[in-house]
């Protein structure tokens, strides 16, 4: 087994931390204050091709493979997650799902653009009532021959104001149950597609997360992706894929989070030493950093896996269960580390704590993943 990157690798992960530094460092504590969308820095990610890494560059995209993607989505996430979880939407699920399962008008129309970083997409699954229980579908398609008439809300979607391109998952036959289901393409501005209010959310407060309101939208025939009731089996493999990149924002936060306690600990003194001397620290920072190791090794071989093209499923759960329950105990500690300035928003660890949490909520719960691992195992 080979565990080094390749030179190009290197090259992604060196240039993601530089552009994370420069670029997204600076005035991440006010987006988060004030719940602003990264605009300007978003842009940057599209045109530098952060926002279609593993898309063909025949579509515009790098060309990229997953170890690259998850060596960039760390970097990002270690200071800023909200910009990272952008760039996961756009290449996990929206370029991903396109690629894979759209037809070439498909790819030419809304690829490109989004491979190119033009425009961002949004993938809409979740619902009031519809959240991990994806069979649940009470947005409805309703054929009407030449298109689709499409009501119903969908909740907790991220990129939901910033976004052009919306994949949307709805029910067109309930009587086939997860057979019924397609996904159709929307566009920004059709007519009866609204959007509600932003989240004020406990983390990652500078993604934009809205509800999605569809009143009657027509939408063309040409914009469903695969077959009539596909939409149930594109949406899971879609979100195996977006797995893998939450993982590597769970990852980016508990690292990003090692690393400033690290750092704090070796320049703060008590009782005449620096903390990191002290026993009750350094066992802290030695099981941060062997948790860390542990949550990268998996999340590197679910990437691995995908870009083998072999079953990754299972390994994409277990990288996001391990991952998100690493971000959370490793933030949790580095704040402890940090004592009273842990609790102080120009320190950021406060701000990874909270970011961290969510990361055991979307691409499903951590009681999902156990699901997803135990059915895999009992197969």
């Amino acid at each position: 087994m080979i565990f080094e990157l390749s030179e190009e690798q290197k090259m992604i992960r060196d240039a993601a931390r530089d552009f994370a530094e420069i670029e997204l460092k600076p005035g991440v504590i006010e987006r988060d204050e004030n719940q602003t969308f990264p605009v300007e820095q978003v842009k940057k990610l599209g045109e530098l091709g952060f926002l279609g890494m593993m898309v063909d560059p025949k579509y515009n995209g790098s060309g990229l493979d997953s170890i690259s993607y998850v060596l960039a989505m760390e970097e990002f996430s270690k200071i800023d997650a909200s910009a990272s979880v952008v760039v996961s939407v756009n290449n996990s699920l929206v370029c991903f799902g396109l690629e894979k399962y759209g037809s070439e008008d498909q790819k030419e129309k809304y690829l490109k653009p989004l491979a190119a970083g033009e425009v961002i997409g949004a993938f809409c699954l979740s619902e009031p009532e519809a959240g991990s229980d994806a069979t649940s579908q009470r947005t409805i398609a309703e054929d009407k021959g030449d298109y689709y008439l499409l009501n119903g809300t969908k909740n907790w979607i991220t990129n939901g104001n910033s976004a052009s391109i919306y994949l949307v998952i709805a029910q067109t036959h309930p009587e086939k149950g997860s057979k019924g289901i397609n996904v159709l393409i929307v566009e920004k501005g059709m007519e009866g597609f609204s959007i509600g209010p932003k989240e004020n959310k406990m983390g990652i407060r500078g993604s934009d997360t809205h509800s999605l309101l569809f009143n009657d939208v027509k939408i063309p025939k040409s914009n469903r992706i695969g077959d009539d009731g596909f939409g149930f089996k594109f949406a899971m493999q879609t979100l195996d894929g977006g797995r893998i990149g939450i993982a590597a924002q769970a990852l980016g936060i508990a690292s990003g989070a090692y690393e400033l306690a690290l750092n704090y600990a070796k320049e703060r003194k008590a009782f005449g030493k620096p903390i990191a001397e002290l026993q009750a620290i350094s066992f802290k920072l030695a099981d941060m950093a062997t948790d860390i190791e542990a949550a990268r090794l998996l999340v590197m071989k679910a990437a691995w896996l995908k870009d083998q093209k072999l079953p990754y499923a299972k390994y994409a759960s277990m990288a996001k269960l391990k991952a998100s329950e690493v971000a959370m105990k490793t933030t949790i500690e580095a704040v402890q580390i940090h004592g009273g300035y842990g609790f102080v928003k120009e320190y950021h660890v406060e701000r990874l704590m909270r970011d961290a949490k969510v990361t055991q909520i979307y691409e499903g719960t951590s009681e999902i993943q156990r699901l997803v691992i135990a059915r895999e195992i009992l197969k």
